[in-house]
């Protein structure tokens, strides 16, 4: 561990867009083991957030990831980004979405792993089908099996429960717990916050482009966390 404390980090990001202000100066982290929620309205930075972890824009500020820079090699082999617009290989089935993943991080042998996530989530009988051929729900459930067959040690979900059926998000839900139980760093950016009341440990709540509260389950006594996100949102005048 060269005495690094493995976290992963957002120091200081500061995004503009021409003359917009997206993100402002924002830090915070993500711990091992926990489940932390990304939180704001429209317009508060989530996307830019997410974008930049993810290394998809460039900005201002660090972004590191178990000692490592987030767009390194090796910080990629161990973090994984769900996109709430799931885009699958029009020609490419199922397995073979699942296959190409495994090669792509060298992994040899995880069907069983492969089988249980395609049970799970009411994919077993569609392992032949297209990209093309799938509907909203089943491509994010297929968004959300590619992003976890490589065992991330952080993962970070936009918007996962959307277009999923009653049943894909209680496994949703049982995977998340499954994930910090087993040391993962999980950050979901979500505007479901009732349906993930009762499993986050880690709430990061965000307005007009910066961090308004950062704060554990015990920081906010017996509030409820959605009470608490619009007592911050609606109250924080222009």
């Amino acid at each position: 561990m060269n005495g690094v404390f493995k976290l992963l980090e957002v120091k200081n990001l500061y995004k503009a867009y021409r003359k917009a202000l997206a993100v402002n100066n924002v830090s915070f982290n993500i711990k091992p083991g926990q489940v932390s929620l990304l939180l704001g309205p429209n317009g508060a930075g989530k996307s830019t957030i997410i974008k930049s972890i993810s290394g998809l824009i460039k900005y201002n500020g660090e972004i590191i990831i178990d000692g490592l820079k987030n767009t390194s090699i090796e910080a990629r082999k161990i973090f994984s980004y769900v996109s709430e617009i799931p885009y699958p290989f029009e020609y490419l089935t199922v397995r073979e979405h699942l296959e190409f993943v495994s090669r792509a991080y060298g992994i040899k042998s995880n069907n069983d792993e492969i089988e249980n996530y395609l049970e799970a989530f009411d994919l077993g009988d569609k392992q032949n089908k297209l990209g093309k051929e799938l509907s909203k729900g089943m491509k994010q459930k297929l968004s959300i099996i590619c992003g976890l067959i490589s065992n991330p040690k952080y993962v970070l979900f936009d918007e996962p429960l959307i277009g999923l059926d009653p049943k894909a998000i209680r496994e949703c839900k049982n995977i998340f717990i499954k994930l910090k139980n087993s040391g993962c760093g999980v950050l979901i950016s979500t505007h479901i916050i009732d349906t993930l009341e009762d499993i986050w440990d880690e709430a990061i709540i965000l307005q007009k482009g910066s961090v308004k509260l950062q704060s554990s389950r015990a920081g906010i006594q017996n509030k409820r966390l959605e009470e608490v996100f619009f007592e911050i949102t609606e109250g924080d005048p222009e």
